[in-house]
C-alpha cells in the first residue's frame, strides 16, 4: 500500500521483524515518562513457537518513508475469542506511530482489509492477540510513567482513534493508593472474620514443587473467577504455567498473600514490585550490561502494582477479600519494605463489585484506559 510520502508493507523478513521493533524507539524519543518494553518479549510472540498460533494467526504491518520506519501494527484473529463471543470479531495491536494522522489511519485501515479479507466484521483493539497480554490505549494521566506490566503511549493516540472514526468500547481505571494512608479499620476486621470462619492465610510459595503446586491452584481460581471477563480468552494450563516462570524471579511473596480453606486455595492477593523503576535502564535489551543496569536500579524501587484481587464467590460471606488486601498492604509496609505507594489496576470502569473493595481502600483513580472498536 502506497501513499504519496510513505509506504505500508507487511511484515514478511527478518529484516521487517528488526524494523518494527524498532518503531518504538523513535516514537517516544525524548519521552521521560516512557519505559522500553524488552525487544526479546515482544519478539517472542511473533516467534512459531507462541501457543497462541494453534488457535489464531496475525500479520503484522509497518509503515515506510525514504528508509525509515514510522509505524507499526499487528491485525490477529483470536479463534478462542469468537468461539466464546460468538461472533465474528478480530483485534488490532501492538501499535506504534509518529504524530502523523495519515499513516496512523494507514496503519489502521491495514490492519482492517487484511481482517475484512478473512470474514472478520468486527475489530476491537489495542489488544496484543489476547487481553492477558498488552492491552489498551492510556486516554488521561499522562503525567507519570506506567508501573510494570502496564501500557503507555503519547496522548496523541485517543485522538487518532476519535478522528478515524473508532467508538470507545470499554474503559479500564488504575487506582493510586499512598501507603503512609492508613487502610480503614473494616479490612483487619474482615481479616479476624475470615479467621475466625477457618480461613488460613499464608505467602505464595516460591521455590520447586511447592511453586509448580501454586501455580497451578492459581490457575484454577484465575479461570473460575476471571473467565467470564470482557474480551477475554481461556488459557490453557501450559500457557499460564509458561508465564508464571517468568513472574517466579519477580515475585515478592510479601505482598503476595494466599487464602485457603481446608487446604483448598480460595483467594490471592497478587502484587509485584514496580521493576519498571529498574528496566526504564535496560534500553529493552537484558544483555549483560543491561542485566548488570537493572540490578543496580533495582535498589531504586520504591511502590508496587496490585494486579489482582481474587476470592471465589461463596467465600464473599466469610470476607476473604478483605482479609487478602489487609495482608497484602500490611506486607507492603513493614519496616523493612520500600514501597511508598500502590497502583491497583486495571479494572473495567463496570466492575463494580471490585471497584467497591478498592475504592473502601480509600485509593482514588488517577488514570483511564480505553479498548476502541468498529463495525467493518
Amino acid at each position: 500500500m502506497n501513499h504519496s510520502s510513505f509506504q505500508i508493507k507487511a511484515v514478511l523478513t527478518a529484516t521487517d521483524q528488526e524494523l518494527f521493533l524498532d518503531v518504538p524507539g523513535r516514537v517516544y524519543q525524548g519521552d521521560p515518562n516512557w519505559v522500553q518494553p524488552l525487544r526479546s518479549s515482544i519478539a517472542k510472540q511473533f516467534a512459531p513457537t507462541n501457543p497462541f498460533f494453534t488457535y489464531g494467526e496475525l500479520q503484522a504491518f509497518i509503515a515506510m518513508s525514504n528508509g525509515e520506519v514510522l509505524g507499526r501494527i499487528a491485525a490477529s484473529i483470536n479463534r478462542r475469542l469468537i468461539e466464546r463471543e460468538d461472533q465474528q470479531i478480530g483485534l488490532f495491536g501492538f501499535f506504534e506511530c509518529v504524530q502523523d494522522f495519515e499513516i496512523a489511519q494507514a496503519l489502521l485501515e491495514a490492519a482492517c482489509q487484511w481482517l475484512r479479507d478473512r470474514g472478520v466484521t468486527q475489530v476491537r483493539g489495542p489488544i496484543d492477540l489476547s487481553t492477558h497480554n498488552n492491552c489498551l490505549f492510556l486516554v488521561d494521566g499522562f503525567d507519570s510513567p506506567p508501573m510494570v506490566m502496564m501500557p503507555y503511549n503519547p496522548p496523541y493516540y485517543p485522538d487518532f482513534m476519535d478522528k478515524a472514526g473508532w467508538r470507545k468500547a470499554k474503559d479500564a481505571l488504575a487506582y493510586n493508593f499512598p501507603l503512609d494512608q492508613p487502610l480503614p479499620a473494616e479490612f483487619e476486621k474482615g481479616y479476624r472474620i475470615a479467621c475466625k470462619a477457618g480461613v488460613t492465610f499464608r505467602p505464595i510459595h516460591t521455590k520447586g514443587e511447592p511453586f509448580e503446586r501454586d501455580c497451578r491452584a492459581l490457575y484454577q481460581l484465575f479461570t473460575k473467577a476471571f473467565s467470564n471477563n470482557w474480551s477475554s480468552s481461556l488459557r490453557t494450563e501450559t500457557e499460564f504455567l509458561e508465564e508464571a516462570k517468568d513472574l517466579k524471579q519477580l515475585v515478592d511473596p510479601d505482598v503476595f498473600p494466599i487464602a485457603e480453606y481446608q487446604g483448598e486455595m480460595v483467594g490471592f492477593f497478587m502484587a509485584l514490585p514496580d521493576y519498571n523503576i529498574a528496566l526504564k535502564h535496560v534500553n529493552g535489551r537484558l544483555n549483560w550490561l543491561g542485566i548488570l543496569k537493572f540490578l543496580w536500579h533495582k535498589r531504586q524501587i520504591d511502590q508496587g502494582r496490585v494486579i489482582a484481587i481474587c476470592a471465589l464467590p461463596e467465600y464473599q460471606r466469610k470476607l476473604v477479600a478483605l482479609g487478602l488486601v489487609y495482608l497484602g498492604m500490611q506486607g507492603g509496609t513493614r519496616k523493612n519494605k520500600p514501597y511508598q505507594k500502590a497502583e491497583l489496576s486495571w479494572v473495567w470502569e463496570d466492575n463494580f463489585s471490585s471497584r467497591k473493595i478498592i475504592e473502601a481502600t480509600g485509593a482514588k483513580v488517577y488514570k483511564t484506559y480505553r479498548i476502541y472498536e468498529k463495525d467493518l
